[in-house]
């Protein structure tokens, strides 16, 4: 009788420790869903910037008309007009932003030239996006001229402010992914292109201070000095062209 009930009880014992651990484990799992439920309500959605069919959510830098810019094939173009051109036709978004993540594609023409800006501002006394927005390059590597100046002015750069830490950029006519983060609460920016971070960079603050002073844009009173403002898309007098574009914005 006594072997029985010892082994009855060890049974019983065996059984209440087997239920806590499924209860453990059930609440373990309970709580483990709740967080990562937490956090993807936590993070910020992301949206288009461009719907694919129109440039809905875009307009000409200090005019009321797009007329270089248009639709083909699911993507924004840039095409200069034929002749003499008076000026330059750039676009950027009709909101404006301080805390983002921006995805997007983007293919340049053969020896072509453009770029990507931020915290841009549109006034009367400012007639070029970049007097205004720091530029992440967008360029042929291999056949535009400004790319004989160093990987500091090519395709991914902080544009004469810091340089890709490498060239992974595809051939013209092909198209390269490219995230830009833009984040001031934690003062840093960041590009990654084709899946490789390659540049990174301080928004404001000494380290900013000094990038400005070693650049072109030692004594542009306004460059980049905005931490809100519009994205621009460059007229750089070269077909480009952009499609996929993505926004989430990021906590303040």
């Amino acid at each position: 009788m006594k072997k029985t009930s010892i082994l009855l009880m060890a049974v019983a014992v065996f059984t209440l420790s087997c239920k806590d651990n499924d209860r453990e484990r059930e609440e373990d799992d309970l709580m483990q869903t709740k967080e990562e439920t937490m956090q993807q309500e936590s993070e910020p959605e992301e949206r288009d910037l461009f719907n694919g069919e129109d440039l809905q959510g875009w307009k000409a830098y200090n005019s009321n008309e797009i007329t270089q810019w248009q639709v083909e094939d699911g993507a924004i173009a840039f095409t200069p007009a034929e002749g003499q051109r008076e000026g330059t036709e750039n676009i950027i978004t009709e909101e404006e932003y301080t805390n983002f993540e921006l995805s997007l594609e983007w293919k340049i023409s053969e020896g072509g030239n453009s770029g990507i800006m931020w915290g841009v501002q549109e006034e009367e006394q400012f007639n070029e996006p970049y007097l205004t927005g720091p530029e992440i390059q967008v360029l042929d590597n291999k056949a535009h001229p400004d790319a004989q100046n160093g990987p500091i002015r090519q395709a991914g750069a902080l544009y004469d402010m810091v340089e890709p830490s490498s060239d992974v950029t595809k051939p013209a006519g092909e198209w390269n992914t490219m995230v830009l983060r833009i984040d001031h609460t934690e003062n840093k920016g960041s590009v990654t292109l084709n899946g490789t971070t390659t540049t990174e960079f301080p928004l404001h603050g000494e380290e900013w201070d000094k990038l400005v002073q070693n650049s072109k844009f030692s004594d542009w009173e306004d460059f980049g000095k905005h931490r809100t403002g519009h994205i621009a898309l460059q007229d750089h007098s070269d077909k480009v062209w952009y499609r996929n574009i993505k926004i989430r914005e990021l906590e303040q």
